[in-house]
């Protein structure tokens, strides 16, 4: 696809496709028994990483040749860059690659893009329910692979019940500081960029993460997030940045809301 055909369609819907076609690299080898290897930080990666990044580098380079990558696989083999450009998109070809691994469910092919620190465009997939959450034309929207238009999303507002996501890694202890914090009443837990998309279409209420992720791990999220009505800032509430070269584009904590 050249460059004028891409400037018709909106930014978000490309990169829904490019999100689901990498799925469909992803999913065949899924439950597979694929070799998993560690990286030097001790994560895991597996060949679908692999797969999913080099199909997803090559669609952004054909229709977005302007605008570079910072894409998890690569830097993770050639280190990140000490400067980055105002402009640029952040991938993870499959955040969450332990669920993967364990043959669940809740993992995600993402890319997000970058605006001055800020995430404006992005799209989220996920390969075995066939769903994609992506930004548009004056919000979110959610639809099933092979659909072409997605009907609308939006966090939902605050009731008595407060349902906050976690990570399964979270520990009892943990929730207990978390839940004194933030003042949930439920917490329910699931793997990868999956939790900023269900507070964007209005699932649950709330993600506290205190602890280590990457940038790539939730632009797209953050960015299907912001456009549902939703936020993510620290756990201060001052304005989550991103472009962190200097920090390896690693994340500090941070809370990610509903309405």
């Amino acid at each position: 696809m050249k460059q004028d055909q891409v400037q018709e369609l909106e930014l978000g819907a490309r990169l829904a496709q490019i999100v689901e076609v990498a799925s469909g690299v992803i999913l065949p080898l899924w439950r597979s028994g694929v070799t998993v290897d560690v990286k030097s930080d001790d994560s895991p990666v597996t060949e679908a990483d692999r797969r999913a990044e080099v199909l997803i580098l090559a669609a952004l380079a054909e229709s977005f040749p302007d605008i570079p990558v910072i894409a998890e696989e690569a830097s993770a083999a050639n280190g990140v860059p000490l400067t980055i450009a105002r402009r640029f998109f952040l991938v993870d070809p499959l955040d969450g690659t332990k669920a993967f691994v364990r043959g669940e469910a809740h993992f995600t092919v993402n890319i997000g893009l970058i605006e001055d620190g800020v995430p404006v465009a992005g799209a989220v997939a996920c390969p075995p329910t066939g769903e994609v959450w992506f930004t548009g034309p004056g919000g979110a929207f959610k639809r099933q692979f092979g659909e072409t238009a997605g009907a609308p999303i939006h966090v939902r507002p605050r009731g008595e019940t407060v349902v906050a996501l976690s990570s399964h890694t979270l520990k009892p202890e943990q929730s207990d500081v978390l839940k004194a914090q933030y003042g949930f009443t439920e917490r329910r837990a699931m793997d990868s960029s999956i939790k900023l998309c269900v507070i964007a279409e209005g699932g649950a209420d709330l993600y506290p993460r205190h602890g280590t992720t990457m940038e790539w791990d939730i632009a797209a999220g953050h960015a299907v997030l912001a456009a549902a009505g939703g936020g993510l800032t620290t756990p201060e509430g001052e304005p989550f940045l991103y472009g962190k070269s200097e920090a390896g584009f690693k994340n500090g904590w941070f809370v990610a809301r509903g309405g």
